[in-house]
């Protein structure tokens, strides 16, 4: 099925494909999150919201595998880099106490992705301690077992955990498709460029395509093997 995309027509395998939703957590789009304490606007990322919902309805409905992320730490911190919490330099920091709970620890309701988006029974969610979700996970054990080569990437943000995720699925020899309007960054530049990059040199990380195509493109239900 070939899905309109740049830098040229990306073409979907249904059965070996997965829909894969980046970090789409109240800590980074829910007001008195984490990245509204780092004074950012979770407006900018709260515009993903709405495509995330179709294209994930549309993406169930034809029987397809997902898996969803979230960034976040052990309730010891015993995986938290002391690079990663020092950087920032608020008075805030990754752990202390938070409107949601301790900021960016595993069961702290911060942590959880938002209930727009929340996951069904059978579909994988990788707990990532870092910005790549092939990093300290066992997401590239599932993807194997499960026959996936393509990756349908969103979330957010652009520039950051969703960028540093496709790269890591480049070298892992995952094609990626990455669905510009279900991706968001607090720095609207960013995103552009993120996405700029991807497509860059004839797709030198993988395609980008708006989330209409994505779904136009999609079986009308049921037809693939491997799904969540």
């Amino acid at each position: 099925m070939a899905i309109p995309a740049e830098p040229y027509a990306f073409e979907l395998n249904p059965a070996a494909a997965a829909l894969l939703i980046i970090d789409m957590q109240r800590d980074f789009l829910e007001p008195g999150g984490f990245g509204a304490m780092l004074g950012n606007d979770v407006g900018l990322l709260r515009r993903a919201v709405a495509p995330n919902q179709r294209l994930l309805a549309a993406w169930r409905a034809a029987g397809l595998a997902v898996i969803h992320t979230r960034e976040g730490h052990r309730p010891d911190l015993a995986d938290l880099p002391p690079a990663k919490l020092a950087r920032g330099g608020g008075p805030t920091r990754i752990g202390d106490a938070g409107p949601m709970g301790r900021i960016l620890v595993g069961g702290e309701a911060g942590h959880d992705i938002i209930p727009e988006l929340r996951p069904l029974p059978g579909e994988p969610v990788i707990d990532k301690p870092g910005k790549g979700a092939f990093f300290a996970t066992d997401l590239h054990a599932i993807l194997r077992n499960r026959g996936i080569a393509q990756l349908v990437v969103t979330g957010v943000t652009t520039e950051v955990c969703v960028n540093t995720t496709v790269r890591e699925a480049n070298d892992r020899g995952y094609d990626c498709l990455v669905v510009a309007d279900c991706c968001a960054s607090y720095f609207p530049e960013f995103h552009e460029m993120g996405l700029r990059m991807i497509q860059a040199q004839g797709g030198i990380f993988g395609w980008v395509a708006p989330s209409e195509a994505v779904i136009a493109g999609l079986p009308a239900s049921g037809l693939s093997k491997g799904a969540a």
